[in-house]
């Protein structure tokens, strides 16, 4: 199966690095890929106490990347949508896609009570979930209608005219990342997080609860078929050896970014509510993000499917580091044709979409440019479309 290519993106602090040239060489990387045939860059939002993203206001830095490219699409991945106002955001969604010529992707998502706290909202996890949710239907009514009507416990608007369209029809793409089955529900195309082995799972699951609430064969909203895809983190380099030695250290620090300074800052004020699992509380209402253990039985369920699984064990120990940063991102690394192994692996799960990243943690823009380099020559032209 032909896949598509995509990236994500924090953009995290580098050691010795300043704010601007961060984000001048990031801008380069982009350029790179845009030339390079990559689908879309997709930018994480995250916010103080945090400090593994420098970009915290998503639609400033992405519209200098609607200035800097012609080709790849981008757009949140996601946007943290409690934290905003649902009219400030159709109306920078309608900017950025005319600035762009029609290149925008939205990725929505509810965020974390922890973040939610800071901004002096409510951090209750259920009420936070409803802000989500109202915020959502909001941001797709304004951007699909002429004009906003929208009663809710949050917001109220009567006949607010929408004086900024969208260029693409009905609306750009909405994409929900980490729960297959909430955005199949929603009718989004989907980027989840975690290890290669419950990913083929999770891409049966997607499609059946697709078929489920959207229609066996229906299209999303542009009429495109679904895209659902595995956020991997790559490290290659001219020998496994190498690119190993260089990933292990990178992974240590882009965990301790992701993990340790929001729980630190937390038992510094006493805020024992956030301690442990109430860093990031899951509401009551949505499905489980793990799969179900009838379908990890299916998935073993023939001789062919134990070989993969076993085959994908095998690699793991070679190229993989677990989940870490207590957010299920892995990681993996290795020479060229390593990742070419690992890549017919991802293909067998009938994915058709593959998120790399490929700065994180301390890893210079040198290594990273290397990475997209190796990958883009040696690796991509085998799986494209």
């Amino acid at each position: 199966m032909a896949l598509q290519f995509g990236v994500f993106d924090h953009i995290e602090p580098v050691p010795g690095l300043g704010l601007q040239e961060t984000y001048n060489l990031r801008m380069e990387q982009i350029e790179v890929l845009d030339k390079a045939g990559y689908y879309a860059y997709h930018l994480a939002e995250h916010h103080t106490p945090a400090v593994h993203s420098l970009a915290p206001s998503q639609n400033v830095f992405l519209a200098a990347v609607s200035q800097r490219t012609s080709n790849i699409r981008f757009g949140p991945g996601i946007c943290v949508l409690p934290l905003h106002h649902p009219v400030q955001l159709i109306e920078e969604y309608c900017m950025l896609d005319h600035l762009s010529g029609g290149r925008l992707e939205i990725g929505v998502g509810r965020g974390g009570v922890f973040e939610a706290f800071f901004w002096g909202q409510d951090a209750d996890v259920e009420s936070n979930y409803a802000r989500y949710r109202e915020t959502l239907s909001a941001v797709q009514n304004g951007l699909s209608h002429d004009e906003l009507t929208h009663h809710g416990e949050f917001y109220n608007f009567d006949e607010l005219p929408m004086r900024l369209r969208p260029l693409q029809e009905p609306m750009p793409p909405f994409w929900y990342m980490r729960n297959v089955e909430t955005a199949a529900m929603d009718g989004m195309n989907t980027i989840i997080v975690g290890g290669l082995d419950s990913f083929e799972a999770n891409v049966r699951r997607y499609h059946r609860e697709w078929d489920k609430h959207q229609g066996v064969g229906a299209l999303t909203a542009q009429g495109t078929e679904p895209k659902i895809g595995l956020v991997v983190h790559l490290l290659l380099a001219d020998t496994d050896e190498e690119a190993m030695a260089q990933a292990k250290p990178a992974w240590d620090h882009y965990s301790w970014n992701l993990g340790t300074p929001r729980r630190l800052e937390a038992e510094r004020r006493g805020l024992t509510q956030f301690q442990g699992e109430g860093m990031n509380p899951r509401p009551a209402a949505i499905p489980a993000r793990e799969i179900p253990q009838e379908e990890r039985r299916d998935l073993a369920a023939t001789l062919e499917d134990e070989e993969r699984i076993e085959r994908r064990q095998n690699l793991r120990g070679r190229v993989e580091n677990g989940p870490g940063g207590g957010a299920g991102f892995g990681s993996v690394a290795g020479a060229p044709e390593t990742i070419r192994k690992y890549m017919d692996e991802y293909v067998a799960t009938g994915a058709n979409y593959f998120v790399a990243a490929f700065q994180w943690g301390d890893l210079s823009n040198e290594q990273a440019m290397r990475s997209i380099e190796l990958f883009t020559n040696e690796v991509m032209p085998h799986y494209a479309g």
